[in-house]
């Protein structure tokens, strides 16, 4: 895991490229690396990149980049893991190339140079990088298919620049901070920024599951080569994973196993996040199961919570003794959330109303000496997790003949805010169900919304509001996600939609930008399209209650306690103490929905339109 950057002044009458600015946007990304940096130019000046080193496979000074391939030809910055390096390596040299390191950087050099741009296809891992071919003046770049990797670009028309994190971007002091009403309304929808917008006009992110080429004629159009619904569309087409119960949930751990198997990929030790929780669990016992311990298990508690029920603290720790770890728990309280506050918020990338416990659990992960650890993220999109998996299909079912009768929706919204402004009590985003929950855009951001889009005229300039719409269109954002070209079933049409926008634009982002905080790298065995499809079909899942089946998957399998725990989710004090950061009162009980909304103002005015230091 590292940082990455580059800059190509492609048009010949470009100002060559500025060291010194592509310093400044290595050195706010220091944190990612702290094992090492490197520069690299070309003869005219005309390209440069950059690299932040947090050294994970092959530790010795072979595996610094940016690194060159053997003929010279091809250049490479590369921030992420290939877990099937060795794989590829093996298949390379067997027709015949050659290899001067034991990375998985000089794998990619070598496996572009064989394929090009299809080399994507074959890679398993997570993964942002940008390749120069001297031969061709051409520079590729590169976003693994889920997202778990973040890779931000920005273009002037005579000049490209890219880095791993938006603000690093911004901290070369090149490029104009001109704000982007699509990403604010983005974020006000749904308390995060949803790709391939951000908070900046002049930057975007490239999309996960895409490349892009740039060429003396400037960028041409960012090449899809993965998508999350078709790939899904494919797995239901598979009669072969229809059978019975048993083998659905053997094809499951198989799956599991081969995951963690990879993930474990690595010349340093890897760790785990631990909760109290089934995914955690089953990856901890899967690790142990595979012959990697001892493992080290983080897990994260509150003062707060201290001899209480909700307190996580015990149970993982049973799980750690059956599996044999060593145990690090770290207690967070009131106090250390607010000392940490101002350091939290500039490490946020791009605004988010998440990412706090992960930025707590990567700090103790840190102070334990730990440079990997495993997390569990990723485990509900796929196993039907949350509420939305019922709720959505629901709203959808009973709601859409009303849906058909024209009007009838916006006049019960306008009824009944009006209701709402008069004293009676009701949720906020009840005046919209008629209008929205009849489709599968509309009742998913009911769902995952923080305000709807009439709620934000009394938050945003009129303007700001109106060109954000117009830009986002987030009913057909939302939609675009479930074109799959097939029908998809209930289950995977909501798998589709948490793991596109909830998993990528939020968890994942802020796995990221928490996880390099600390210098540590996250990874994410459940974020893996082989993983994806490996698994049985949606609806098989549903119907073995896939979610519970994980906790049988490692031998032996998790404590009873755990297996039979009510699920509550992951629960913290964080939403009592944004509640009071965010100027409320420090209620008994917390209501996340309007604290969330309470954070989402105390994050945006942070000054995401101001200065942004180096």
């Amino acid at each position: 895991m590292c940082g990455i950057a580059g800059i190509h002044a492609y048009l010949g009458v470009a100002p060559p490229v500025d060291a010194g600015e592509l310093a400044r946007i290595n050195e706010r990304m220091a944190p990612r690396g702290p094992d090492g940096d490197g520069f690299w130019f070309d003869a005219d000046r005309r390209i440069g990149f950059a690299h932040r080193r947090l050294a994970i496979i092959d530790l010795s000074a072979n595996g610094a980049q940016p690194m060159h391939s053997g003929c010279g030809r091809f250049t490479i910055t590369f921030n992420g893991e290939i877990y099937n390096y060795r794989e590829l390596r093996a298949e390379l040299e067997a027709s015949g190339r050659r290899f001067r390191t034991q990375s998985d950087t000089e794998v990619l050099l070598e496996l572009y140079a064989d394929a090009g741009a299809d080399m994507v296809g074959r890679l398993r891992g997570m993964f942002a990088f940008a390749i120069w071919d001297a031969e061709k003046r051409s520079l590729f770049l590169a976003r693994d298919p889920l997202g778990i990797k973040p890779l931000y670009w920005a273009d002037d028309g005579w000049t490209l620049r890219f880095a791993s994190q938006a603000k690093a971007l911004l901290a070369g002091g090149a490029i104009d901070r001109e704000p982007d009403p699509a990403g604010i309304v983005g974020f006000h929808l749904f308390g995060s920024v949803p790709e391939p917008f951000t908070v900046w006009r002049g930057i975007r992110a490239l999309p996960a599951g895409t490349t892009l080429t740039v060429d003396a004629a400037g960028p041409g159009t960012p090449q899809s080569y993965y998508d999350v619904a078709g790939a899904l569309a494919d797995r239901a087409a598979d009669a072969e994973g229809r059978g019975g119960e048993d083998a659905a949930r053997r094809r499951l751990a198989d799956a599991l196993r081969d995951s963690v198997r990879h993930h474990l990929v690595a010349d340093v030790p890897v760790a785990v996040f631990l909760s109290a929780g089934l995914d955690s669990g089953a990856l901890l016992g899967t690790m142990a199961e595979l012959g990697a311990g001892p493992v080290t298990a983080v897990t994260l508690s509150f003062a707060e919570f201290k001899d209480l029920p909700v307190d996580e603290a015990p149970l993982a720790a049973e799980v750690a003794r059956q599996y044999g770890a060593r145990h690090v728990v770290r207690t967070v309280d009131r106090a250390e959330f607010e000392r940490d506050l101002p350091a939290i918020l500039d490490a946020m990338d791009l605004p988010t109303i998440d990412g706090i416990n992960t930025w707590f659990v990567a700090k103790a992960a840190h102070e334990a000496g730990i440079k990997v650890a495993l997390s569990g993220l990723g485990a509900d999109e796929c196993f039907g997790g949350y509420p939305s998996f019922t709720d959505v299909p629901r709203s959808v079912h009973w709601l859409r003949p009303l849906s058909w009768i024209p009007g009838l929706g916006e006049a019960a919204r306008w009824t009944l805010s009006a209701a709402r402004g008069a004293g009676v009590a009701m949720h906020p985003k009840t005046p919209g169900v008629l209008e929205y929950g009849g489709s599968w855009a509309g009742a998913y951001l009911l769902r995952r919304s923080i305000y709807m889009p009439w709620e934000l005229e009394t938050l945003l300039d009129p303007e700001m509001l109106r060109e954000g719409l117009r830009r986002l269109a987030p009913l057909s954002h939302i939609a675009s996600e479930l074109r799959a070209g097939r029908a998809l079933g209930d289950f995977d049409r909501v798998a589709a939609l948490e793991s596109t926008l909830y998993m990528r634009n939020q968890l994942l982002r802020d796995a990221d930008w928490a996880g390099m905080a600390h210098s540590l790298e996250i990874r994410v065995p459940y974020v893996d399209p082989f993983f994806l499809a490996a698994l049985p079909p949606g609806e098989v899942l549903a119907r073995i209650d896939a979610k519970a089946s994980v906790g049988g998957v490692p031998s032996p399998a998790l404590p009873p306690a755990v297996r039979n725990r009510r699920k509550t989710g992951f629960v913290t004090p964080v939403g009592r103490w944004l509640d009071s950061v965010a100027g409320g009162p420090l209620p008994a009980t917390t209501d996340f929905s309007a604290a969330s909304r309470r954070w989402a103002h105390r994050v945006w005015q942070h000054g995401w339109m101001g200065p942004v230091t180096a």
